[in-house]
Parts: C-alpha cells; structure tokens; sequence
C-alpha cells in the first residue's frame, strides 16, 4: 500500500498539469471562436490574370504576322482568358474555365433529362479497332498516331464510335429494358489541323460533348434522334445564341442522315443555303450546284457563312456490325443495335458565343454562363468619393445576403489605386453582364450606385433596394 501512495505522489503533480493545460486549450478555444469571422469576400486583386489586364495592355502574343484573327480571338486574348501554348492549342486561364464549366453544367441538365448518362473513354483509343472500321486509314492525317514501347498503335481520340461500340459489343445482347441507352462523355479531343486558327474556333486540341446512343430498331433509333435534336435546341435557345439546325453531309463519320448546328457568323468556315420563303437550310455540300432552289418550296436559296457548334448523324448499324454489337428486341429477338452519334464543341461554343455577341472592345457573353454576373467598383483612394469605399462593401454583403443565387458570382474590383475609368474598362474585357459602380451620386442621400447593363449597354441609377430587387432576377445555373 506504501509503495502504491508513493507511486500515486509521483504521477499526481503531472497528471494536475495536464488537466490545467487542457482547462487553458478550452478557454483559448472559446475566446477565438467568439472572435467574429471577417465576411470572405471575392476580391478581384485576388485573381490570377495574365499581365495585360492588370496593366491595362496588350501583349505581341496575339497572332504571327499574316495569321488570320476574328473579333473572339482577339477579344479573349486581350482579356488574358486564353494564353497561347503552341499552335492550335492554349492554356485556358481561370475565368474561361469557371464559363466552360457553366457552360458544361448547362449541357448535363439537358442531357440528363433526355437519359443520357455520363461516362469517360480513354483519350488513347486503339489502332486496331480504327482499322477495323476503316477510318485509320480514311481519317489519316487528321489523326494524332502514336506507337507505344510495344510498338502497338494507338491515336488521340478525335471521337469514340469505335471505342463506345466495341465496350457495348463486348457486354453481350443488351435486353430491350435497357434501351435506349444514350452514354456520352465531355473530354479533350485531338485533331491534327493542317493550319489551326481563330483561337477556339478550330484548334488541335479542343473540348467536346460526344454522345452515342443504342436502339434496337430504326423507328426507335430516330425517335431517339429527334430527342437529341430537340435537346440541342434547349441548349442553344437557354444560351440566346440564334442557331441554324442544317441538312449536312456524314463525312467520315458516316451514315445515312446527318444534321449540323450553325452560328451565323461571317467569319463561319461553312457556306449555308438558306430558303427566303420557309424553314429549309442545308450545308452547301449536300446540294446540287445547279439546284439553288428550294427542294421543299422551289424558293430562292440565299447562301450565308456559319460556325458549327453540333453535329448529329444517324449511323443505323454502320458500327455496330463491324464490332458485332448485339441487342434484343420486345421479343427477344437479337438485332444489331441502330446506333446514333451527336457531337457538341464546348470551347468552339464559347468562342462562337463571344463573336457573335461581343462588341468591338468588349466581350459579351450568354448571360448563363458568364464567369462572374455581378463587379462592384468602389470609388478611388483619395477622391472625392473615397469616403463611400464602404458603401460598396456594404451593398456587396447586402447583395449575397438577399440574393442566395448570385452568391458566388459577385466581385469586388478592391484596386482602388486605379481609377474608376480603368477598372470599367477591365470590367468590360472580362464580359460582367453587370457593373455596379460607387460613383458621383454615391454621395447622395439615399446613395444612387450606378448599374451598367453591360450586355445592352445601359446604365441606371439606383438604390441599394433597387440593385437587390434587379440582381434578384438574375439567372444562375
């Protein structure tokens, strides 16, 4: 018993010590977290951007003498959104990443809703199975070939008919239960372009929405089709961009119908015929050179340029009969599938976007998918109107509380060394649907903050009221 009190002695004194240590934790604790937490707010001194725009010039980097520029290349590299890598191909900075990302969630919401479901391919895709459709040698130069260690051949996936039908051949007959089964995926894709141009309108390395779809009759299969057209639509009216659904010609994807999605545009690639009196427009590929009438209405045809952004193509079963890929009819029949492929260029959508909407000086781009809705810019340290600094960050705080939606999509221009002049202009190169500035009448009582509407070029004066209640219908995705 001794020896145990003597033990007891020793290990009191530390056990004591620990206790008050933890006692002393607990009050540190309490005391920090009563601290109130500074409101986190986005800050535009915060974001990387490339030089040009935080010193208000633009680099040489633009184009090689003698390249070919349009209006969204020009626009985009101004702005520091896109940083050139090597020909065809750019390294895509934080605000075109946050758009394409908008953009992306735009095409799942429709996709979903028809059925599609999400998937990735590897961009590897194997030579063996391109030969076995004959496109190895058909696409040729387009390709990216490549020989590993083994020596065995691969390429950079432009697209993925050969990969998607030979993992479905792979998985036996599919019941009729499970159709129409629509997979798709939006990864980078390669093509070896001859003479990239016009930044991300025709480049070697691209992102894209490919979808391929499985039906186990024809009837089926262009149900399916006009599902995915239909959806398309959606995409293209939610963004405001007015598009062309067009006859086009298969190409080296093949098949027996095929449509395109084009932009008017005059720096377009593709030349388009379209009826004066009724709905008909097609690809110039697919018409006769000496009828340029109408083939629905014998109406005059009038040619106009576009940039594709989709393209849809009927396959039957083109693919799935070279890889044997198999599913069962309602009665248990084994058909080959009837198959379709439907392509969307992300980045060329971007791009697109910006050409047709922007300005001159300044980029405009679908509401939806802007990378920011809403720049607050406060006065300039020392001016008349510095004291109001604080207004502007208190409509900010104002802004996220009584509008939940915009809540990750305001920012505060927080360079207040620079003036007011220069940080609109920067305002306007990065596209902000909205401009809230603390200028002269911020001082009035009440304090009027000046809004522009950069897509419409309008500007209000209004309250700190007014701004919520307008910013409340603004749209977010």
């Amino acid at each position: 018993m001794d020896g145990l009190l003597r033990r007891w002695k020793i290990l009191l004194p530390g056990l004591t010590n620990h206790i008050g240590c933890c006692q002393k934790q607990q009050q540190h604790y309490r005391l920090y977290h009563d601290i109130p937490v500074k409101k986190k707010r986005l800050l535009f001194s915060q974001h990387f951007q490339l030089m040009n725009l935080r010193e208000d010039t633009v680099p040489s980097q633009e184009s090689r003498p003698g390249e070919m520029t349009c209006k969204s290349q020009r626009l985009m590299l101004s702005a520091g959104l896109l940083c050139p890598a090597s020909p065809g191909c750019f390294h895509y900075m934080p605000y075109t990443v946050r758009a394409m990302e908008k953009l992306i969630k735009v095409i799942d919401q429709e996709m979903q809703a028809i059925g599609g479901q999400k998937m990735n391919m590897p961009t590897l895709c194997s030579a063996e199975l391109w030969r076995a459709s004959g496109r190895w040698e058909l696409v040729g130069k387009e390709l990216f070939q490549l020989a590993d260690r083994h020596n065995q051949e691969y390429c950079l996936g432009p697209t993925h008919e050969e990969a998607i039908t030979d993992l479905i051949g792979s998985q036996g007959f599919l019941s009729y239960k499970h159709l129409p089964l629509l997979l798709y995926q939006i990864t980078r894709k390669f093509r070896d372009e001859p003479k990239p141009r016009f930044g991300l309108l025709r480049g070697r390395e691209f992102y894209m929405k490919d979808m391929y779809t499985f039906d186990n009759s024809k009837e089926a299969a262009l149900h399916t089709y006009a599902l995915v057209c239909n959806a398309y639509c959606t995409i293209f009216n939610s963004l405001g961009l007015r598009f062309l659904k067009v006859q086009a010609a298969t190409g080296s994807i093949g098949g027996t119908m095929s449509h395109e999605f084009q932009l008017p545009a005059d720096i377009g690639e593709d030349r388009l015929l379209m009826c004066a009196n009724c709905d008909f427009s097609a690809n110039v590929e697919t018409v006769s050179p000496d009828k340029m009438h109408c083939p629905v209405c014998k109406g005059k045809l009038v040619e106009t340029k576009g940039i594709e952004l989709g393209h849809t193509f009927f396959l039957g079963t083109k693919y799935s009969s070279v890889f044997n890929t198999m599913v069962h009819t309602s009665q248990n029949k084994p058909v080959l599938a009837e198959m379709g492929c439907y392509g969307l260029g992300v980045t060329r959508i971007l791009a697109a976007a910006i050409e047709v909407l922007s300005t001159e000086d300044a980029i405009r781009w679908p509401r939806l998918i802007a990378p920011y809705q809403v720049c607050l810019i406060p006065p300039k340290k020392g001016s008349k109107e510095g004291k109001a600094e604080v207004l502007l960050e208190d409509l900010y705080d104002c802004v996220l509380e009584a509008v939940p939606q915009v809540k990750e999509e305001v920012v505060l221009d927080d360079r207040t060394k620079l003036t007011i002049g220069k940080r609109l202009k920067d305002a306007k190169k990065l596209g902000f649907p909205y401009v809230i500035v603390g200028g002269k009448k911020v001082l009035d009582e009440p304090p009027l903050f000046e809004l522009w509407d950069q897509n419409t070029g309008e500007a209000l004066f209004l309250t700190k009221e007014g701004i919520i209640d307008l910013l409340s219908k603004v749209q977010t995705i």
